[in-house]
């Protein structure tokens, strides 16, 4: 995905951690206050992993090459088919080696003429090299992006099939960012925030229908990992607390917080940062933050030839489906 540089310090990280941690009671009291259960909306896992499985199966997803633009075209025709009024927003950006690339962001909307609008987002671009993969001689080698990109996307587009056999009383747009992994490798030593995430400045700062606004927003990243978790990723909290209390919350009721875990994590240079600063949309990110892991950032195979479909468990991907759409079923 991104080195979306982890921006703060680990010791700062290690700080905020502990100070949710600290008190088991704390954790416990917030189970306690959402006993009420909610009932799981459907959400068939074995569809999400396909549409996984689909993205993967057009190589990788590099902008500029052909599984890229077989990719596009089929995103368009799947939120098409399920009766979402599609947009596909084509822009041109520079990426770190000052290249001008062509992306395209692509969004779904349901219920298109609904004022209240609930935003859910993923990137479905992969990553152009594997700068972190163990074996150096595979560090220029294009990545499947299977948890990295087409996780998130699989878990939207079952939502979208969701939409369409039970109408949500909110508008919702899905919204797939282009170009959000061609970050500088690892090597270089250059990890300017600008250098991640295009798509989704490019998208915040020219929005698919003027005026936009939604309620608020929800980043999926990297969600298809077996045993995935997901902390309370520093930014989301800093700019859309009362977001991450709602989905936590709504995790809690249908018994997931050992996946939604009461813990403060890390902050994450990812798309909801220009979602949140430059199109004033609260919104969190849902990713898997994981500091044990082998590169003490994000899940194992991060940025490597491994991530591929062999990583994705349909049981993650039916647990953050499940939360997110019990948070738009219940709006």
């Amino acid at each position: 995905m991104h080195l979306k540089l982890t921006t703060i310090t680990l010791l700062l990280v290690i700080l905020m951690s502990s100070c949710e941690n600290n008190t088991g009671s704390a954790r416990k009291g917030q189970t306690k206050a959402t006993e009420k259960k909610l009932r799981p909306i459907p959400f068939n896992a074995d569809s999400a992993f396909q549409f996984v499985a689909t993205q993967v199966a057009f190589g990788p997803r590099v902008p500029g090459t052909a599984a890229h633009a077989n990719c596009a075209r089929w995103l368009t025709n799947k939120l098409n088919q399920y009766g979402a009024r599609v947009t596909e927003q084509v822009f041109k950006a520079r990426t770190y080696d000052q290249v001008t690339r062509n992306g395209i962001n692509i969004i779904g909307s349901f219920n298109p003429d609904f004022q209240k609008r609930i935003l859910l987002m993923s990137h479905w671009d992969s990553r152009p090299f594997a700068d972190h993969d163990p074996d150096e001689a595979l560090h220029n080698t294009p990545i499947d992006g299977a948890n990295d990109g087409a996780s998130g996307v699989g878990v939207l587009l079952e939502l979208a099939r969701q939409f369409q056999l039970k109408n949500p009383e909110v508008g919702v747009d899905i919204l797939l960012f282009d170009l959000e992994d061609w970050g500088p490798p690892t090597q270089l030593e250059v990890q300017e925030e600008e250098n991640w995430g295009l798509g989704s400045q490019y998208w915040s700062k020219n929005q698919h229908q003027y005026g936009y606004q939604a309620a608020f927003g929800i980043l999926l990243d990297m969600v298809g990992a077996k045993d995935a978790f997901f902390s309370k990723e520093y930014f989301s909290m800093q700019y859309a607390g009362f977001v991450v209390d709602k989905v936590w919350n709504v995790a809690a009721q249908l018994g997931y917080s050992g996946q939604f875990v009461y813990q403060k994590g890390g902050g994450v240079t990812d798309d909801h940062l220009p979602v949140n600063r430059y199109a004033k949309i609260p919104t969190i990110d849902i990713i898997h933050l994981d500091t044990a892991s082998k590169n003490g950032t994000f899940f194992d195979y991060w940025h490597t030839t491994g991530d591929n479909l062999d990583q994705i468990d349909k049981t993650s991907l039916r647990i953050v489906g499940e939360v997110v759409g019990a948070v738009v079923y219940n709006e």
